[in-house]
């Protein structure tokens, strides 16, 4: 029987198919296979447990759907995960590592600079405020339309006052000073300073000798009005405040510092100042005072800076940015992007002989210009992922290797001691302790409204703990407790419990 022609493009798009898929089987083989080792077929090699990529920590004993992605359960075989623990590390082939993109980095001294910025308004100085007030009482003849906000020079006129009370007292400083009696006018002549007659008044009185009730109040630093109550025809008492007057020769930049960064701070550091109004110039500065209350919102200390502003353009409410000048130090230094942060610890993937890297827990300091300070854990020369490593802290943990935890206080940091050492237990973390009210007890939690817990980051917030049954006896709802319990990661379990005020 011949087949129809029908008949023959079927055959061969199955035939295509077939090449198709041995093909991308064997592409996919040689991307995931390591030419370094020879293994068994994956018919002859031992299943050892079914995992979830993206889940690795978690096991199954049977091939099947992934409870956590939708994907299938991929096969862990014996025999994959090089031995020789946490020394050994993991073998990446070197043809893998260099279609992954993997980048190395060289741990070296250098000079780190503070880093420190942070952001600021600008404000008002408020050494620079006159406050003008009536020196008599009177009324107000006339008034020179001004009003909060305007700009003015020194000495420029607010308002006119009649002052009655003037006329008298300078009539009889006239008549004392026609008996020619020196001791007699000069007692009068205070008695005219004493009811707030400015000396420019009193000399006139001696030029002319004619009596003046109306004075013209005025600016006694240029600046800006930020307050105004004077208005035509309202009477004055004496002392009444009728203006408030800004100077603007200085103005202040106030900088909002993080807290954990405040301790770079000191009063006469230099910093320049970058303003959104003129980008691209720079205005130098120095910190007036690094003012002594954190602000509770933001957990941020204020750093008050002074700057000149000849030519006016700095304007109260504008917004800056304030980088803090610091001497630079040296310092050992990898990327910052090397470094893993999980929370509890820091950690880079060392580079070791025949292509094998492994965990190395660090300890580490400031972090500037995209480089992080290593205070402990690493030497200089050694190398270091800086791209990929996460791809490579994850095959770590599925060949169930461990991290290699940072030394001990005064033992040596160099490769060959760090060879030598012998494997160290990390130290178990510290309890977090702090305060709350009982809201609920069963037989093996207990509920706790408590506040902050600043050691682990937690705000203040009702939640859950377990803890010993033997720990819970005698305690009750509306319990005011101190208590310690295991910080994250490890599941919240209260390990100590006392009522506040005399309880047990």
């Amino acid at each position: 029987m011949t087949p129809s022609p029908s008949m023959k493009a079927l055959l061969a798009g199955a035939a295509a198919l077939v090449v198709l898929a041995g093909a991308g089987g064997y592409g996919l083989a040689r991307l995931t296979a390591k030419p370094a080792m020879s293994r068994p077929s994956a018919d002859d090699r031992k299943v050892l447990y079914w995992y979830d990529p993206m889940v690795p920590a978690q096991h199954f004993d049977k091939p099947g759907k992934s409870p956590f992605m939708d994907m299938q359960l991929v096969p862990k075989y014996a025999g994959e995960a090089e031995t020789g623990g946490s020394a050994a590390g993991v073998r990446i082939d070197p043809s893998v590592a260099q279609n992954l993109g993997f980048r190395l980095a060289t741990v070296e001294e250098g000079a780190l600079s503070s880093g420190l910025t942070a952001t600021g308004i600008v404000d008002f100085n408020q050494r620079d405020v006159a406050v003008v007030q009536a020196r008599s009482g009177g009324f107000v003849q006339r008034v020179y339309g001004r009003a909060p906000g305007d700009v003015i020079a020194a000495g420029a006129p607010l308002a006119d006052l009649l002052v009655p009370e003037w006329g008298g007292a300078q009539a009889e400083y006239l008549a004392v000073r026609r008996t020619g009696d020196a001791a007699l006018t000069a007692a009068a002549r205070q008695r005219l300073r004493l009811l707030g007659m400015p000396d420019g008044v009193v000399a006139g009185l001696d030029r002319d000798g004619r009596p003046r009730t109306t004075i013209t109040v005025t600016a006694p630093l240029g600046g800006v009005i930020s307050k105004l109550d004077v208005r035509a025809g309202m009477t004055v008492a004496l002392g009444q405040t009728l203006a408030e007057i800004n100077g603007l020769s200085k103005v202040w930049v106030t900088a909002a510092v993080p807290e954990a960064q405040a301790g770079q701070l000191r009063p006469g550091q230099g910093v320049g100042v970058t303003l959104a109004a003129s980008p691209g110039e720079t205005l130098r500065g120095t910190v007036q005072a690094v003012l002594p209350q954190a602000q509770g919102d933001s957990r941020t200390l204020q750093a008050r800076i002074e700057l000149a502003n000849r030519d006016g353009r700095l304007k109260p409410g504008m917004f800056a940015t304030i980088a803090f000048d610091a001497a630079a130090r040296t310092a050992l230094l990898v990327p910052s992007e090397a470094v893993i942060r999980t929370g509890t610890r820091n950690v880079v993937m060392l580079a070791a002989d025949g292509g094998r890297f492994k965990a190395v827990e660090v300890r580490t300091g400031r972090e500037a210009g995209g480089r992080t300070e290593i205070l402990a854990g690493l030497s200089s020369g050694q190398r270091v992922i800086a791209s990929g490593q996460f791809l490579i802290d994850s095959e770590a943990s599925l060949a169930g290797l461990q991290v290699q935890p940072l030394p001990a206080a005064g033992l040596s940091t160099s490769p060959s001691d760090m060879t030598m050492a012998k494997p160290m237990v990390p130290a178990k973390p510290a309890l977090a302790e702090t305060t709350g009210r009982v809201e609920q007890v069963t037989q093996d939690s207990v509920t706790l409204s408590h506040g902050p817990v600043p050691a682990i980051g937690w705000p203040a917030m009702t939640m859950t703990f377990r803890a010993d049954p033997m720990l819970l006896k005698g305690l009750k709802v509306g319990d005011q407790v101190r208590f310690a319990f295991d910080p994250p990661p490890a599941d919240p379990t209260v390990r100590r419990i006392a009522k506040i005020g005399g309880g047990a």
